[in-house]
């Protein structure tokens, strides 16, 4: 019996693994090797995986100073590109990925986004191989200040919200970068800084109350794109939709 493929995944934070997302992966046939960064954990110098997971964290793609391994995490999403391994990246980690492909994101841009939010599915998306197919308006959640204010040249642009337009993209066949979590729950809500969002113009408890009831539609729709990923990690197929 052959091996179980093995994605990589860079851990920024504490608190920040890769949740459900990482299960249902694992459901899929699909391993996980989870380097925390943040703790002092070696990054491989080397992509030798089937596949890159890079989550989120409280940094900018290039803050260098206060995370000092965010160099080798640019370079292994670098090689990703490089050799077409299947990659997602989510909240920094899609910054990062736009970032290395020639992109743009900058910090406190525009309006934040916390909490459960409306992600619209262009209609791009109907020939990705991740995003074909979802409902036109998916609930996400979102926990960020930071955006990508520019995508990538010849990026394809596969969802969007009013706040913050670049929320799901595709560069090249088999790299994906998304600004909200689908890795998350409702529950993940009640360990954010309830006076830090209250600065914002957010109630904590308002949020968590409206992502328990998005939950159900949340997570039919983002199980099933992990379940897409984990299938093209496996088998290898291209990035688009095969009619």
């Amino acid at each position: 019996m052959s091996e179980m493929p093995c994605v990589l995944v860079v851990q920024h934070g504490e608190k920040g693994g890769p949740g459900r997302f990482g299960e249902w992966l694992g459901e899929a046939g699909v391993s996980l090797e989870v380097v925390t960064a943040f703790d002092g954990s070696a990054l491989p110098t080397r992509l030798a995986h089937d596949g890159l997971i890079v989550l989120g964290g409280g940094y900018m793609p290039d803050d260098d100073e206060k995370a000092p391994w965010l160099p080798g995490a640019r370079s292994l999403v670098a090689q990703a590109l490089a050799r077409s391994v299947p990659m997602f990246g989510i909240c920094l980690g899609g910054q990062m990925l736009a970032a290395v492909a020639g992109g743009k994101v900058r910090a406190d841009a525009g309006a934040p986004e916390h909490g459960s939010t409306a992600v619209t599915i262009r209609a791009e998306a109907a020939g990705d191989a991740l995003f074909h197919d979802l409902p036109e308006v998916v609930p996400a959640i979102e926990h960020h200040v930071d955006a990508i204010t520019a995508l990538p040249p010849d990026a394809v642009w596969l969802a969007e919200t009013g706040r913050c337009p670049y929320q799901a993209f595709r560069v090249g066949g088999r790299a994906w970068g998304v600004q909200f979590h689908p890795e998350v729950t409702s529950e993940r809500i009640r360990q954010w800084d309830a006076a830090e969002l209250r600065g914002q113009g957010f109630d904590r408890e308002e949020l968590y109350a409206a992502a328990v009831a998005d939950e159900p539609a949340a997570t039919a729709a983002w199980h099933e794109v992990a379940r897409r990923f984990a299938s093209l990690v496996r088998d290898g197929d291209s990035g688009t939709v095969r009619r």
